[in-house]
C-alpha cells in the first residue's frame, strides 16, 4: 500500500494526519516522520513513501532537492514553487523521478476562492478532480474584476514563507499586491525578486491607511503586529469602488493555532461588515489540494471541514 506522510521538526502538533484520515475515511496510511536532520527525514520519504509534504524548517531544503533531480532529469517542478523557491509537498513517480508543489499557494487561492464563489471548490473536485486547484484559480483570474467591479487591491503582511506564497497567489488572482514587513528590507527583496508582478512595499507605520485602501488583506505573522490593536471599525470597512460595487474587506489569517484578529479587534472587524477567514480555511484549502495531488484521488472536502470545524 501507497504511504504518505509529513516531514518537519517539530510536527507532533499538526493536524495533517486527522485531516488526511478524514478525507479518505481512513483508508491510507499517513505518517509523522519528525526529525531534526533533514537528510534523514529526506531518505525516509525516498525509501518508504510515495508523497509527503513538508514543512518548516525543510521546505527550502526540499526544493533544492527537486531542482537538484530536475537538472538531473528526473525532476518537475510547478510554477508556484519556482516563483516561492519553496516546496511543501513533493511525489514521487513510479519511475523514482520527483514532483515538486507549493499548496500554500493553492490554500490561499482556494480559501478566498469559497469566499468570493461559495461552492467552487466543491464543484470543481467533482468535475476535474485532482486538478480542481488549477481550475478554481483560472476561474477566478477570469472572474475576479467584474466581482470587484475593477481591479482589486490586496496587502499581504509578513514576507516569510506563507507570505511569499500569499503574495504571489494574490498576484496570480489577479489583485494588486502591496507588502507590508517589520524589516522593511525582507519586503524590498521579495518585491525585486518577482518584479512582474509589480508589488509595491509598504510601511508597518502606515498599517492604518493600507488596511483602509485595500479589498484584501492576508496575515501571515505569528504574532500581533504593531498597531493592529488599535485598527477601528472604520479602518475595516470597504468604500464603494468606481463602479458603483461595494464588497465587503476580506481578512485572510494564517495562523489558526494562536491567531491575532482576536477580542476587541475581531469584535470590530466583524461589525464593520469585513468577512474573516480563519487559518482552519487556508488549512482546509491546502489539504484538499495537496491531497488530491498526493494520491490522485478527490478528498472529501466536507468531512475535512468537519474536523476542523469548519
Amino acid at each position: 500500500m501507497d504511504r504518505y506522510g509529513l516531514i518537519g521538526n517539530p510536527i507532533s502538533h499538526s493536524r495533517s494526519p486527522e485531516l488526511f484520515s478524514a478525507a479518505y475515511g481512513g483508508r491510507l496510511a499517513y505518517d509523522l516522520i519528525e526529525n531534526d536532520s533533514f537528510s534523514q527525514a529526506w531518505q525516509r520519504f525516498l525509501s518508504d513513501y510515495k508523497a509527503i509534504n513538508i514543512t518548516t524548517p525543510f521546505k527550502t531544503d526540499a526544493y533544492r532537492e527537486v531542482v537538484r533531480a530536475a537538472v538531473e532529469g528526473h525532476g518537475q517542478i510547478s510554477g508556484p514553487c519556482l516563483k516561492t523557491g519553496a516546496t511543501n509537498l513533493v511525489i514521487k513517480g513510479e519511475d523514482g523521478s520527483l514532483s515538486a508543489h507549493n499548496s500554500d499557494f493553492s490554500g490561499v487561492i482556494l480559501a478566498v476562492a469559497e469566499n468570493c464563489f461559495p461552492g467552487l471548490t466543491a464543484q470543481c473536485l467533482g468535475v476535474w478532480g485532482a486538478r480542481a486547484h488549477i481550475k478554481v484559480h483560472q476561474f477566478i483570474k477570469e472572474n475576479i474584476c467584474d466581482y470587484y467591479g475593477g481591479r482589486p487591491q490586496a496587502l499581504v503582511i509578513g514576507c516569510g514563507g506563507a507570505g511569499r506564497a500569499a503574495a504571489v497567489a494574490t498576484a496570480e488572482m489577479g489583485f494588486a499586491t502591496a507588502l507590508m514587513n517589520r524589516t522593511p528590507q525582507k519586503a524590498q527583496e521579495l518585491a525585486a525578486s518577482l518584479p512582474e508582478y509589480g508589488f509595491i512595499c509598504v510601511p508597518t507605520s502606515d498599517l492604518r491607511g493600507a488596511v483602509r485602501e485595500c479589498d484584501l488583506v492576508v496575515y501571515t505573522l505569528p504574532a500581533a503586529l504593531d498597531g493592529l490593536a488599535s485598527l477601528e471599525e472604520q479602518d475595516f470597512v470597504t468604500d464603494e469602488g468606481a463602479a458603483g460595487k461595494k464588497v465587503p474587506k476580506m481578512v485572510l489569517e494564517a495562523n489558526y493555532r494562536s491567531p491575532s484578529f482576536t477580542g476587541s479587534i475581531a469584535e470590530r472587524l466583524l461589525s464593520s461588515g469585513c468577512r474573516y477567514i480563519p487559518g482552519q480555511q487556508w488549512l482546509l484549502g491546502q489539504a484538499v489540494s495537496g491531497y488530491a495531488l498526493m494520491t490522485g484521488e478527490v478528498p472529501d472536502a466536507k468531512a475535512m471541514a468537519e474536523t476542523i470545524s469548519l
